[in-house]
């Protein structure tokens, strides 16, 4: 893999955006490194972080024609494309549930550093949550085990956004309290 050419970012742009194959795989060569390290920062997954990463650039082939240089340069561009897509892959119904999904290993008290016995922990937290008042229980049950955004709970309960915020907040604090 010689990479006898080499081009400016204008230069580079304008050959993207006439489909020429050179430049992308130039393209391909120089930043899939850098990107691949940004999704994998979000997908921890390396086969996943591999599939994330050639949907992106089946999406940057797809849209370089919506890249503005006035508005950032090539790589800041790619870089949000890459770290969107991580995002999408990570909230996505499909990905959760494959996680659901896995086998555990044959020795699951020392795999990934977890404590010997996490659920005699969380009996503890959800007593604690328990004594909380009905809303925020709900709230933190979404957000903490449920793994739903703020944004996506306020759509869910139908409160507003501020509100589902403010709610944790006090939530927590409450939390915080319990635990002293």
């Amino acid at each position: 893999m010689s990479l006898s050419a080499t081009y400016t970012e204008p230069e580079l742009v304008a050959l993207l955006q006439q489909r020429n194959e050179k430049a992308f795989s130039y393209l391909y060569d120089n930043y899939s490194g850098a990107l691949y390290g940004i999704i994998n920062s979000i997908v921890t997954d390396s086969e996943t972080a591999n599939d994330v990463l050639q949907d992106v650039f089946v999406n940057i082939w797809k849209k370089i024609e919506s890249y503005n240089p006035s508005k950032g340069r090539l790589f800041t561009w790619m870089l949000n494309i890459s770290r969107n897509a991580a995002i999408d892959k990570i909230r996505s119904k499909g990905f959760r549930d494959s996680l659901k999904n896995r086998p555990l290993p044959e020795n699951v008290d020392s795999s990934i550093g977890l404590p010997v016995n996490p659920v005699i922990n969380d009996v503890g937290l959800k007593k604690m949550i328990g004594q909380l008042r009905e809303e925020y229980r709900t709230l933190i049950d979404l957000s903490y085990f449920q793994g739903f955004t703020h944004e996506e709970i306020a759509k869910a309960t139908n409160i507003p956004l501020g509100t589902v915020k403010t709610r944790i907040r006090n939530a927590l604090t409450q939390l915080r309290t319990l635990m002293q």
